[in-house]
């Protein structure tokens, strides 16, 4: 009997422009029962992947205190029961910091997606990487540190000009080459031109001083730049043609590329390459200071709080959530770094005992409201009165020049209850505090961008006709 589409159908199969190969196939070897079934499956294409009937199960470690707190958690607990409908998810949790960030179904900042086999770019996003590292010096004042750190570091958009720039390790760079999403032309020149760069937004150089030593600590916040956004897009790229093949119902930011694939494993190589070349940017830009103040460092240690980490097939996508679990930390004695805003301690902290088994706390304080609210919500205020009343005592500084209201305290969440609620859900212990001496961050260096000169340009001519 000559087999035809229709009894591939009744067999199971998706119907498709594979069915004509398969059936010349099987009729030519006149295959029957168990042997077609076997072949069949052999070539048939993947099955398409329904979104889960509910969502997976995942963890609220986050509490409203505060109508604005309660509208923050509910929006949060929204686009967490959508997002873990995607095929691929199998738990997750929600960190006492977290904040939507996106349309509903997006993964919040202070978000832990848990996918089986499966790597999503939308849930590391853009930023990967995004991390922080602390070197407490022998015997430094926190303003030498500070004012050194002021003249090596480099904010704003971009990278750093010929002559300006730091070296990049060339087996690191030759890696970037061989690698299949990294070899790009313009990743490979932002590796270069963006080592010793740290962006903007809440990105930040903090000196403090250590409670437990006495001794000065330099903190940096920032993520992979050029090299990190480029395999960003080159990721979301791969995992839509993957979404359009396997799940069309699930929501596009929330994309996989398949784990056990060349392509997959080429974008895990990626991704360890970038987390390297992040933990270099950090590392020359410490060592610069060490080396022009000729000083004696006691320690150094790094985290990251932007990337996906691995158990056998199982893949941790947290987006601005601190690991903990020691199967997380290859190169970490266990203690791990936690910034809250720049008038708080940047917090130096463990897993706690009995923590959940996930293996994450908060990577910060979060936002309760947009940058856009918040100043709105300042009532029209000077920004240098804000300024001076938030940064009262502190050395805090805007390499551009130009205050950024939305990276001042009150822009954040209550350090406090962000604290405390990680001690009453045990996701981490504090060891230790380094109180803030001073602080660098981009500022508002789009004040004087083309766009926003012809904006207000325009606005004034508006007003002067009216």
């Amino acid at each position: 009997m000559t087999l035809t589409g229709k009894d591939l159908i009744a067999m199971g199969f998706e119907q498709g422009a594979w069915f004509g190969p398969a059936l010349a196939e099987a009729n030519a070897q006149n295959l029957q029962g168990d042997d077609l079934r076997q072949y069949l499956e052999r070539i048939a294409p993947p099955r398409k992947r329904p979104l889960l009937s509910e969502p997976a199960p995942f963890a609220m470690h986050i509490e409203a205190e505060g109508e604005e707190d309660a509208a923050n958690v509910a929006a949060v607990e929204r686009t967490m029961a959508k997002l873990m409908r995607t095929p691929t998810l199998v738990g997750g949790a929600v960190m006492p910091d977290a904040c939507p960030a996106g349309p509903e179904g997006t993964i919040p900042v202070g978000g832990v997606a848990i996918a089986r086999n499966a790597i999503h770019p939308g849930m590391h996003s853009a930023d990967i990487c995004c991390s922080v590292m602390m070197t407490e010096f022998h015997d430094l004042a926190p303003k030498d540190v500070l004012d050194t750190m002021h003249a090596v570091t480099h904010f704003g958009p971009g990278g750093r000009r010929n002559g300006e720039r730091f070296t990049l390790s060339p087996k690191l760079l030759d890696a970037f080459r061989e690698n299949r999403f990294l070899r790009d032309a313009k990743i490979v020149q932002a590796a270069q031109e963006h080592l010793g760069t740290q962006g903007d937004g809440n990105h930040f150089a903090f000196v403090g001083i250590s409670s437990a030593t006495g001794r000065t600590c330099l903190v940096t916040h920032h993520g992979s730049r050029g090299p990190g956004a480029g395999l960003y897009k080159l990721g979301m790229k791969a995992a839509e043609k993957h979404r359009k093949r396997l799940s069309p119902e699930t929501e596009k930011g929330n994309a996989w590329i398949p784990a056990d694939t060349e392509q997959g494993e080429a974008y895990w190589e990626a991704l360890q390459l970038v987390r390297k070349w992040t933990k270099a940017n950090h590392n020359g830009l410490h060592q610069a200071v060490v080396e022009r103040l000729r000083a004696r460092q006691e320690r150094r240690i790094w985290n990251e709080h932007n990337f996906v980490f691995r158990k056998d097939d199982l893949y941790y996508h947290a987006k601005g959530a601190t690991p903990v679990d020691e199967a997380f930390l290859p190169d970490s004695g266990g203690v791990q770094i936690v910034p809250l805003n720049m008038a708080q301690p940047v917090l130096l902290v463990r897993r706690a005992e009995g923590a959940p088994e996930h293996g994450f706390a908060p990577h910060g304080a979060g936002r309760n409201r947009s940058r856009t609210a918040h100043k709105r919500s300042l009532g029209g205020r000077p920004d240098a009165e804000v300024f001076a009343a938030e940064t009262e005592g502190l050395d805090a500084r805007f390499f551009c020049g130009r205050i950024d209201v939305s990276e001042l305290p009150s822009a954040y969440k209550d350090a406090g209850v962000v604290r405390r609620q990680m001690a009453e859900h045990r996701l981490a212990d504090v060891v230790d505090e380094i109180v803030p001496y001073g602080s660098i961050m981009a500022g508002d260096w789009e004040h004087d961008a083309p766009w926003r000169v012809k904006a207000r340009a325009k606005r004034a001519a508006k007003e002067a006709a009216a």
